[in-house]
């Protein structure tokens, strides 16, 4: 398995802001099964699609 990189956000937005999750909610809505992870070394939450690396998509 491997995984695409959609978006990067900062970890410091605003409190009561989540701006990585409503993008992922966004591309979840258009099919893509879209999730959230942290990314400790540049403190930014990443929004990632997982792909089969034998799917050609990847």
């Amino acid at each position: 398995m491997s995984a695409k990189v959609l978006e990067r956000f900062p970890a410091g937005a605003p409190r009561g802001s989540w701006p990585a999750e409503e993008y992922a909610a966004a591309r979840r809505a258009e099919g893509e099964p879209a999730t959230v992870v942290m990314d400790l070394k540049s403190d930014a939450f990443l929004v990632v699609v997982e792909r089969r690396e034998n799917d050609g998509r990847a």
